[in-house]
């Protein structure tokens, strides 16, 4: 089954929308701040303007029925008797509903507890604490007018109370009176302002998200333009720079990135110039060395074939001789190959190999069989440059008889392909690998990230060592062409490991774009430089 594929053009798209709606993006960041300002503003202001608008409205609309009421009930009070009948309070009370406020009205006689209503309210729909306080006299001995606002049936109401105190000294108190005064009309026009409120601040935020947008793009294109700059300048490109505009932080931030930009651009470019030179130096020192040497080399195999003619004081001397222009050889030999690295020039020549066999010749090439412990078996065929496996194993097996001592264990098998960015091979495939391990003190903890450097040395304070420094990374280098790699470890209870992890086949393009197969090659001095075996390792 085919999956359908997204079209190629909207990936890059679809790819920035996603990058910009990320949390920690800065956009994202911008526009939930400018969000949040914006609500908690709106919310604050229309609650203010709410709260504000509600009780104005609320209290107009009680000062005017209280007053209207007070009024009234002051004007019907004179016609009452001291015990008014029923018919008496059922008069007053259609007097009282004879108002443009149209509230209902409950007259509670004295002493008699006749009461009078008009409308569906009776005494039972006025709060118990409402009666209590209006038939409460105060510390000077008066009544008061009180009132609260309640729900009756679901609407709101107005319900205010008071007594009606007669002027005629000893005479009893007359009726109290209740109103009530429907809200309804002031909870619509509040309802209708607070959907009003509601909108203007959806609206506001809306307006804070569209400036909160602008303002980002505003903010985050010059930070954009710097991001892909230093993508461009850690891609190589040393010549970018930043358009500098206006005067602010920005404008600065850029200013800077310029300043560091070019003072990179000069350093990396005197260092590349040191480095060219640096390798031209070696290369042309080594193919010098090699005319005297190959006629040093002869004379030392005289000197080694006459040494036991030489006496005893000769032949030690010769004997040195000979071993020294074999360490000189060996370097010489190591720093051409290195050499051919950084040219770039150092190419694979891949053959179908038998490893157990290769391995087996190398060894034996060397005289190492009784010192090495070799477990391998024998179907196991991969597609190598058999001169530089030559080269890996034997520099590995070396390096651990010089610095582990014999017993060597080399173990070869095949294992799946690990997930690994540092292999090139596709993943699923199965890699050839090799284990060397000696029973040595192993390698200092501070030391293994360096173990395949460049003439590394554990102790700084040794200035002559048994090897070149060179072969460790020659291992490296070896490896990396072949879309593998090396490391190193400690085993456990003592000893020291070094790992070899190759394809069994190579990817099909060159891993490290080393030039063409096959063939003689030439580094960048011109001269013709053949491929030559490096034996023994270096730690």
């Amino acid at each position: 089954m085919t999956g359908r594929k997204t079209p190629r053009n909207r990936r890059p798209v679809l790819a920035r929308i996603g990058h910009a709606m990320r949390l920690s993006s800065l956009r994202v960041r911008i526009l939930a701040a400018f969000a949040i300002v914006a609500l908690i503003s709106a919310v604050l202001a229309s609650g203010i303007a709410y709260w504000l608008t509600r009780n104005a409205v609320l209290q107009r609309a009680q000062d005017s029925v209280i007053k209207e009421f007070r009024d009234g009930l002051g004007r019907v009070s004179t016609n009452l008797s001291a015990n008014p009948t029923d018919a008496e309070l059922d008069a007053a009370v259609q007097q009282l509903r004879n108002t443009s406020f149209g509230y209902a009205v409950v007259l509670v006689g004295d002493g008699t507890n006749t009461a009078a209503t008009s409308g569906e309210f009776t005494l039972k729909e006025v709060p118990a604490d409402l009666q209590k306080a209006v038939n409460t006299r105060d510390a000077q001995g008066n009544y008061h007018m009180y009132f609260q606002r309640i729900s009756i049936k679901g609407q709101p109401y107005l319900v205010g109370g008071t007594k009606v105190v007669t002027d005629t000294p000893g005479a009893p108190d007359g009726p109290t009176g209740y109103m009530f005064q429907s809200l309804r009309a002031e909870q619509t026009d509040l309802t209708s302002l607070a959907r009003y409120l509601t909108t203007g601040a959806v609206l506001a935020l809306g307006a804070a998200a569209v400036l909160a947008l602008v303002g980002a793009r505003h903010v985050l294109r010059p930070v954009r333009r710097l991001g892909n700059a230093a993508r461009q300048l850690g891609a190589g490109q040393l010549d970018t720079r930043l358009d500098v505009r206006g005067s602010d932080e920005l404008a600065d931030l850029a200013r800077t990135f310029n300043d560091a930009a070019e003072k990179l651009e000069r350093s990396v470019t005197e260092l590349r110039a040191l480095e060219s030179s640096s390798r031209r130096f070696v290369a042309d020192v080594s193919h010098e060395l090699r005319t005297p040497l190959a006629a040093m080399t002869a004379v030392s195999e005289l000197l080694e074939e006459e040494a036991d003619s030489l006496g005893e004081q000769g032949a030690p001397a010769a004997r040195l001789v000979v071993a020294e222009i074999e360490r000189l050889a060996t370097l010489v030999e190591d720093l051409m190959e290195v050499s051919r690295f950084d040219a770039g020039t150092a190419a694979l020549v891949l053959d179908e190999v038998n490893i157990a066999d290769l391995v087996t010749a190398c060894l034996d090439a060397r005289a190492w069989m009784d010192a090495v412990d070799l477990r391998s078996p024998r179907d196991i065929v991969a597609r190598v440059d058999a001169r530089r496996l030559d080269v890996m194993v034997s520099n590995l097996v070396g390096n651990a008889l010089r610095h582990g001592g014999s017993p060597v264990t080399v173990v070869i098998r095949r294992e799946p392909r690990a997930a690994d960015p540092g292999l090139l091979a596709e993943p699923g495939a199965e890699d050839l690998v090799i284990h060397v391990s000696d029973t040595g003190p192993g390698i200092p903890e501070d030391v293994l990230p360096h173990v395949f450097d460049r003439f590394y040395k554990a102790d700084s304070s040794r200035a002559r060592s048994e090897g070149s420094g060179l072969g460790l990374s020659i291992v490296m280098e070896n490896a990396r062409i072949h879309g593998g790699t090396a490391s190193a470890s400690n085993v456990p209870g003592g000893g020291a490991m070094f790992s070899l992890r190759l394809p069994l086949v190579p990817p099909d393009d060159d891993p490290a774009d080393y030039g063409p197969e096959g063939g003689d090659f030439a580094d960048d001095t011109g001269h013709d430089l053949d491929d030559g075996a490096q034996l023994g390792g270096r730690r």
